[in-house]
């Protein structure tokens, strides 16, 4: 008498369980289909490549996101085409704030990053910086404003590593793989051959360690590997927080050179340092926050002459006759600790015409143009979280 009910109940679970596979698989279906249907193209997607040096089998096959094939020698940098939204920057913050509890860690912060040119971002510690990064590529998020790449939100990027690489935290990776594994599970999630893998890793000078784990990695093969990781997926924009930490003079001088590479690509390159020398010698332009706020956004040289004085270097072996004449015409004057004289109030073209008329010998005499350094310490100075005593 039970046979019956137990084989109803059977069949019934039979139908359930048939229902549930074809819900899954219509599911799964719609999932491919949604990601087939939002691929990348050249028009909307991730960059192509430009002329020699593009796979054929990447450029033939639709289901891989082109990319670019890197130089041969370590530190060149991959040719690229990047992609450009009319009126449109690459990367825009506007009104943008963020509170941590009652600490306003970014104040209404507004600026465009622009392409074709490396971007310093300066700041004291505890200005902002790596927030606002971070807000910038979805990892915090905002409590006032928008920030966003080429006009979306870094959440709504289809194939965000095409679009924006970055290095924000160099010790962010898993000790027990290596740094071949590391980039291929990035790969793997957006379509990039294996040999891309192998390509960044030779740039970024790698190559031989590549199997290693990373645990075993120090702070400067860190930093490189996060590198390679930004520019694995070949991206127009890259952000690069404190990228030379830990990294030896060569090192330093190799990143120096890729970052300026990138941008002379036409590459949108958005870069904080606390080396100013460093930032000197890379930055076109210089976004300067303090506290939160924005302080400055111009060129680096309209802000090196916008906030220190400029001056000019004589040397004289009459500067005690050459010193009341400079005085007198409304200069003032310095002698520094090497015997050299410090000039400030008139151009170099007036010091030697002064000299002239005054029959004064001149050994040497230099304009000198204000540092990037003087000029943050400068514009800085009130906006100090922490300051130590001098």
């Amino acid at each position: 008498m039970t046979v019956l009910p137990l084989a109803a109940a059977a069949h019934r679970h039979g139908l359930r369980l048939v229902l549930l596979v074809v819900v899954v698989v219509v599911v799964v279906v719609a999932i491919v289909e949604y990601r087939r249907s939002h691929r990348p193209t050249p028009d909307d997607g991730p960059l192509s490549p430009s002329g020699a040096g593009a796979d054929p089998v990447d450029a033939a096959d639709p289901g891989i996101p082109p990319v670019a094939a890197a130089a041969a020698a370590p530190g060149a940098a991959v040719a690229v085409t990047p992609r450009h939204r009319a009126g449109v920057p690459p990367i825009r913050a506007d009104g943008l704030t963020k509170r941590y509890g009652e600490q306003l860690a970014v104040d209404r912060l507004t600026f465009d990053v622009a392409a074709g040119q490396v971007t310093g971002f300066l700041g004291p510690n505890g200005a902002g910086k790596s927030t606002t990064m971070r807000m910038i590529m979805g990892l915090d998020r905002s409590d006032g404003g928008s920030v966003t790449v080429h006009g979306r939100r870094y959440h709504d990027l289809s194939w965000p590593l095409h679009e924006v690489g970055a290095l924000l935290e160099a010790s962010a990776l898993h000790p027990g793989r290596s740094a071949s594994a590391h980039l291929w599970m990035l790969a793997r999630t957006h379509g990039i051959p294996r040999r891309r893998v192998d390509e960044v890793l030779h740039l970024v000078g790698l190559a031989a360690v590549a199997r290693r784990r990373v645990g075993g990695f120090s702070m400067g093969m860190r930093q490189r590997l996060g590198i390679a990781a930004a520019l694995l997926g070949d991206p127009g924009i890259l952000l690069f927080d404190e990228p030379v930490n830990g990294l030896d003079t060569d090192g330093i001088r190799w990143v120096r050179g890729l970052v300026r590479s990138l941008a002379d690509e036409g590459r949108t390159v958005f870069v904080s340092s606390h080396l100013m020398s460093e930032m000197a010698l890379m930055a076109d332009h210089v976004v300067v926050i303090g506290k939160g706020r924005l302080l400055a956004d111009q060129s680096t040289d309209e802000f090196t002459g916008r906030f220190s004085h400029r001056s000019v270097r004589v040397r004289s072996p009459h500067l005690e006759t050459l010193v009341p004449v400079l005085e007198a015409a409304g200069a003032s004057t310095v002698t520094e600790p090497d015997g050299s004289l410090t000039v400030e109030g008139l151009s170099a073209d007036d010091v030697g015409e002064l000299a002239w008329r005054n029959q004064v010998l001149l050994h040497e005499l230099a304009p000198r143009s204000a540092t990037l350094e003087e000029a943050f310490i400068e514009s800085t100075e009130g906006e100090l979280e922490f300051r130590g005593e001098r």
